[in-house]
């Protein structure tokens, strides 16, 4: 028997998932994270894992690994100490931005601390001109001495970022060689190599970024690969990265700025394949782990790429999945602001202390505690009873944040979810309401230890009238990375209008991408019948500040190509912004090519039909503290391991399992689909 392993590495729980490839056998585990070293439990998770099917790490097939490692490091600026080299008249920069103020009316708003302190930007003579021409030839002299500046700073780390550098390469090649020489020891960045693409700014965040997380990723990722060999594995792991595909350990240590979205972006490929499977490819993904919610849009089966986010106020351009995340979860903290008013979020509680009924000496009451007064949460244990729970602790700090509320306590924890539920559909909104999605139209997949536990309440704030919960939502996002391929994204900046005079120009790019897609299919020994091609094209009116995405059709570019461009143009701008410019010129701006090597996939299993009772599930009753009563209302709690397909679940009802607990409200109705998955109707 060959298994096949994935492994995601959250912020409070770390979630292992088997797939058995010739019996399709799946089984889930989940331990605590070891925020002060993530390899321990990951490590330990596998080996835990790996006992529950009675196997070993030696005859694991695949392991794959999505983790926040990059993203903690950059929320909590645990990065090195970096240096950058920067065309002359162009130090500030980084400072500068766009002169934007998010926040027009906030007089006193932080602005995110700088990376790379001013005395550490260093400037060298050089220039480019905007069309890649050199203007003034790079002065090595001065870079050199530029470069022993920084040694004597003990710098960890160097960012390279000329003016049009994405253009021409040479002085920012040159400037790279002449700093590994000189500093062999430190980690280097150039803004070629990271994000080759227009946007002087943007493209000089990013390369920082990718330089101020270098050795924090290489360190994690050396001492990862140690203890995985340790415990005996024998294929190379593979981690995945923000645009849902997975590259091997060395890729991702050089360019970490690439995995920001690693832990939520495998759910997401999860869901599109379990929401094709029912039927469904309309989804709002809602993933709710212990720290924070992330949603994303998928239409037509598919969650759109995107080029650019801002990741907790620092832009980054990179291929990424279009998820939104907020700084709601399970161990959000619940707290009365100075205005008197309840607030929850972002302060998490993480895995240690985590929440007060952990008994671990937090005092500070959280979303699970809430949970577990309202008893929607098993208020005896959880983790199928691996971990118990003191449901007295949380009672007495929900109480203390009721009397300075004036409220009753069972009143006060139906308000943190309402807080929290208000947070989650806000960052719906984002992603729907505000793109021209009506979430009315969709169906929400709720994954994620919490995401099932308040996907009911969600779904009528929200008006959805459906919801999906997977076999295995609590480790969904481990599913998805044994259902996600090998990926590589290369772009290229072409800024040149939509005519028959741009033919060369983008076919000439677009075999420049597809060059350099090849080279890395070479390098990763994918065979060619596993190889595939995706092209895209970032479009915009003249005059337009930004760029929408736009498939580019199979086959050769042609002018058939590019009216089917505009078509396509027209489109998505007619469904973002609600209107078409008709007659105003059209311009290209970025070329992108996604290169996909195809890996063989965990299938999931279907089941013959049981019938609708599902009295052979239920395991008991509770009484639930209900919002619509006003009170508790004995509900019963089934097993989800007993349920099979076609049974039918009338609320209120708890149904527990390992890894999370799904709350189904009155007036809703849960079926088990053939896949086992629970589909959820709502009465509206």
């Amino acid at each position: 028997m060959v298994w096949r392993i994935g492994v995601d590495s959250g912020g409070t729980f770390t979630d292992i998932c088997l797939f058995e490839e010739e019996t399709g056998r799946l089984e889930i585990w989940k331990l605590s994270s070891s925020p002060d070293d993530p390899s321990r439990a990951i490590a330990q998770g596998v080996v835990e894992g790996l006992e529950q099917v009675d196997t070993t790490a030696s005859e694991l097939g695949f392991l794959g690994h999505g983790t926040t490692v990059a993203t903690n490091a950059l929320i909590e600026l645990r990065g090195v100490k970096t240096g950058l080299l920067i065309s002359d008249g162009f130090r500030d920069l980084l400072e500068l931005g766009r002169q934007k103020r998010p926040s027009l009316y906030d007089m006193n708003v932080d602005k995110p601390e700088q990376l790379v302190s001013r005395d550490l930007r260093r400037q060298v003579p050089e220039r480019l001109k905007s069309d890649g021409t050199v203007d003034l030839p790079l002065d090595v002299d001065a870079l050199k001495k530029e470069v022993q500046l920084l040694a004597e700073q003990d710098v960890k780390a160097v960012a390279i970022c000329f003016l049009y550098g994405f253009l021409n390469t040479e002085h920012e090649a040159l400037a790279k060689k002449i700093v590994a020489e000189m500093l062999p020891d430190v980690f280097v960045s150039t803004s070629h190599e990271v994000a080759p693409e227009f946007r002087e700014f943007e493209r000089l965040s990013t390369t920082v970024v990718n330089a101020y997380l270098g050795p924090v990723m290489k360190r994690y990722i050396e001492r990862l690969r140690k203890r995985l060999e340790e415990v005996g594995l024998k294929v190379a792991p593979q981690l995945t990265q923000s645009n849902g595909g997975v590259i091997g350990f060395d890729a991702a240590a050089d360019l970490p700025v690439r995995t920001v979205l690693s832990g939520p972006s495998t759910g997401v490929v999860a869901a599109q394949e379990i929401g094709k499977m029912a039927g469904f490819p309309n989804i709002i993904t809602f993933d709710v782990g212990g720290t924070s919610s992330d949603v994303a849009l998928l239409q037509n089966g598919t969650c759109n790429l995107t080029g650019e986010a801002d990741v907790h106020g620092y832009p980054i351009k990179a291929p990424m999945l279009d998820i939104h995340t907020v700084g709601a979860g399970g161990g959000s903290i619940a707290h009365v602001d100075s205005g008197g008013l309840l607030k929850v979020g972002p302060r998490s509680a993480g895995a240690y202390p985590g929440p007060v009924c952990y008994g671990n000496g937090n005092e500070e009451p959280t979303v699970t505690d809430a949970n577990i007064v309202l008893q929607t949460l098993n208020p005896v244990e959880i983790l199928g009873g691996r971990m118990k729970v003191r449901r007295d602790l949380a009672l007495e700090a929900v109480q203390r944040l009721a009397d300075q509320l004036g409220l009753g306590v069972m009143e006060t924890a139906d308000g943190i979810l309402q807080v929290v539920i208000a947070n989650m559909a806000k960052a719906i909104r984002v992603i729907s309401v505000q793109r021209g999605h009506d979430p009315r139209d969709y169906t929400l997949m709720a994954f994620g230890g919490a995401g099932p536990l308040h996907a009911a309440r969600l779904a009528q704030e929200l008006d959805i009238s459906r919801m999906i919960i997977p076999l295995t939502p609590g480790a969904l996002c481990a599913l998805g990375l044994l259902l996600t391929d090998l990926r590589a994204d290369f772009a290229i900046s072409r800024l040149t209008e939509l005519n028959a005079n741009s033919l060369d120009a983008v076919e000439g790019g677009f075999a420049e991408l597809s060059a350099q897609a090849q080279e890395w299919f070479v390098s990763d020994n994918i065979p060619e019948e596993r190889r595939k091609e995706v092209r895209t094209v970032d479009m915009r009116y003249a005059g337009q500040n930004y760029e929408l995405s736009v498939p580019v059709p199979a086959g050769p570019i042609t002018l058939d190509t590019f009216k089917q461009l505009e078509e396509g143009f027209e489109a998505v701008h007619k469904q973002r912004f609600g209107f078409i410019a008709k007659g105003e010129k059209i311009q290209l701006v970025t070329l992108r090519l996604e290169a996909i090597g195809e890996v063989k996939k965990a299938q999931l299993q279907s089941y013959p039909f049981d019938g609708p009772s599902a009295d052979v599930a239920k395991i008991g009753e509770r009484d639930v503290w209900l919002a619509s009563a006003g009170d508790f209302v004995t509900s019963p709690v089934y097993d989800r391991k007993l349920l099979k397909h076609g049974n039918q679940i009338s609320g209120p009802a708890i149904i527990e399992q390992m890894d999370t607990t799904s709350v189904i409200l009155p007036e809703m109705t849960a079926t088990v689909d053939a896949n086992l998955n629970l589909i959820v109707e709502i009465a509206q």
